[in-house]
């Protein structure tokens, strides 16, 4: 699965009037088709043995996989699984299905930045009727807290993002670099290595919004808040917003940072030369690099991320989703049988053979997974690193409700910024007006600060 957030940053600018709809609203409608299925283990097993087809939206390689195996273990279910698009693209089809009344799918694979405008909006099955919230000790805190949304859990999470701090061991050393464990020693890092070689920079960034969001985060930022579905708060001036535009302006403004847009044929060349020494991203990253950077081979080391504050842990998910079943589905208690197989069951080891980092305690804390030495990082037990990475993911983050819609709007706010070398702080001011603006027009009462 991690293969496939590099196509879905390729294809962040999404058609924004797509997504034009007036989800508050929405939430006030009765929902369209599949009537009340609901029930416990033994009532979805017991739909399992009848004849029976459901169809699931997902991108994920491994969920064809996924399905075949679950067709095998039951045979008179058919699981017809369907591309819509990666991400955004399917979220426009999701969503105009949906206020369509016709045409979703019984299961669709969500990021969890996205799951709120869909979960929020009515249009999804609450999975407490399933008895799945009784599921919560079998996944990780940070990716349950992403799919419980106003007290339902509307997806099983699919796989997970814990943050770390990817660097190129190679050119550390050539210029005597210790790995920074704060920004602030990241910061002084960067200019080390940009004056001893005018050509290299510790990082990239053009402006990106999913990696703002979870800096904010990780700096303890609280900037979204939505109560009873239609009333939302707006502060990206609060502490932790902030906290990350004070510092990451440090590096922007003083040309710190290569101008180079991620997953472009320039980055991966970055990343291959070693011009660009380090990522700060999600734990899906090492797939990328070993398919996409090969020659870099045994440069490339992985760390935890640094911090705001030193000897203070804390961190935050960047990506990974889940899976949710859509209330217009006429096979509920299947689908949900299939949710469980996919998320909870048998269909974990196939993500997790397929490239996916889990959010099933179970797999992140096997002895396999953990000790599994991958040579594209010299041997460095990785998942170690990843794993821990996940208990310091900082508690009680939250998205919009038109998140999707946010996140398009970025390179024009926050992008302007960048592109001016100004403060990152101003952007983050645009941005948060035009959201507001955007949400206010839909149907929602939205306060700033």
């Amino acid at each position: 699965m991690k293969s496939q957030h590099s196509k879905m940053r390729r294809t962040a600018a999404i058609v924004a009037t797509g997504l034009t709809v007036s989800l508050a609203l929405a939430a006030c409608a009765p929902a369209a088709g599949g009537g009340a299925e609901t029930g416990n283990a033994a009532d979805i097993e017991a739909a399992l043995k009848e004849k029976s087809t459901i169809t699931v939206w997902a991108w994920a390689p491994a969920v064809e996989e996924i399905a075949e195996s679950f067709e095998k273990e039951h045979p008179n279910v058919t699981v017809k699984v369907v591309n819509a698009g990666t991400g955004n693209d399917q979220y426009i089809k999701l969503q105009n299905a949906i206020k369509a009344g016709s045409g979703a799918p019984d299961v669709a694979q969500i990021e969890y930045y996205a799951l709120p405008q869909f979960g929020l909006s009515d249009a999804l099955v609450d999975l407490t009727d399933f008895g799945f919230d009784e599921l919560e000790d079998k996944y990780t805190a940070s990716t349950w807290g992403s799919v419980n949304l106003d007290g339902g859990i509307y997806a099983l999470p699919q796989d997970s993002g814990p943050m770390a701090l990817f660097y190129n061991k190679t050119v550390f050393d050539k210029w005597g670099i210790a790995v920074p464990t704060t920004w602030d020693e990241y910061i002084a890092a960067a200019k080390t290595l940009h004056a001893a070689d005018p050509n290299a920079y510790i990082t990239n960034d053009t402006g990106d919004a999913g990696f703002t969001t979870s800096m904010i985060w990780q700096a303890g930022g609280q900037p979204y808040t939505t109560t009873n579905s239609t009333e939302v708060a707006l502060d990206l001036q609060d502490e932790g917003s902030k906290k990350f535009a004070d510092t990451w302006s440090q590096l922007t403004e003083n040309d710190l940072v290569a101008p180079v847009s991620s997953w472009s044929d320039e980055w991966y060349r970055g990343l291959g030369d070693g011009t660009i020494a380090t990522l700060a991203i999600g734990a899906w990253m090492p797939g990328n690099l070993t398919s996409g950077v090969p020659d870099a081979a045994g440069d490339w080391r992985v760390a935890k991320m640094p911090t705001f504050e030193a000897g203070v842990p804390a961190n935050a998910e960047n990506g990974g989703g889940g899976d949710a079943i859509l209330k217009q589905s006429k096979n509920k208690l299947v689908a949900a049988g299939f949710l469980q197989y996919m998320n909870e069951g048998e269909g974990t080891q196939i993500s997790l053979e397929a490239g996916g980092f889990p959010s099933t305690v179970a797999d992140l804390e096997s002895d396999e997974f953990l000790n599994a030495e991958d040579p594209y990082f010299g041997g460095q037990k990785v998942n170690e690193v990843l794993a821990e990475s996940i208990k310091d993911v900082v508690p009680g983050w939250s998205y919009l409700p038109f998140q999707v819609y946010s996140n398009s709007i970025f390179n024009d706010t926050v992008g302007q910024s960048y592109a001016d070398k100004s403060n990152l702080n101003d952007g983050l001011k645009a941005w948060q007006d035009a959201t507001a603006d955007y949400g206010n027009e839909q149907g929602f009462t939205v306060t700033t600060k």
